[in-house]
């Protein structure tokens, strides 16, 4: 099953001042790690409202938990972070994804996870 990273590219971090917002680059790391995956696509929105928290990044999967992750570093090190744990979220049957299993990288940045919605 595919789990989408939809990345926030409207983000700006403190001390932002012109250019490529902070979201931008982060877009454009995530989806350079994610190239050649067959389970983890991305995506570009303009403003998940997680200002305070940017970078954000949101993970899903239908039937599956889903879970937003902020305060990213914009770059190369946050980027495969994110994919390698969405890789396993796109392994898991329910998108649990065990503790001792997360990348390092991604630890200490999770804001919320989101049950799936009833199929009924």
């Amino acid at each position: 099953m595919t789990t989408w990273i939809t990345v926030c590219d409207t983000c700006k971090r403190d001390g932002w001042l012109v250019g490529d917002t902070d979201g931008e680059k982060l877009a454009a790391a995530v989806e350079a790690a994610a190239e050649g995956s067959d389970h983890v696509k991305t995506r570009r929105v303009s403003c998940t409202m997680g200002c305070v928290r940017a970078c954000n990044v949101t993970l899903q999967a239908e039937g599956k938990l889903a879970y937003t992750l902020g305060e990213f570093e914009p770059g190369a090190e946050a980027a495969e972070a994110i994919v390698e744990y969405a890789e396993l979220h796109a392994q898991s049957e329910t998108g649990q994804v065990p503790y001792r299993q997360w990348p390092q990288g991604v630890k200490g940045h999770f804001v919320t996870r989101m049950h799936p919605l009833p199929t009924e």
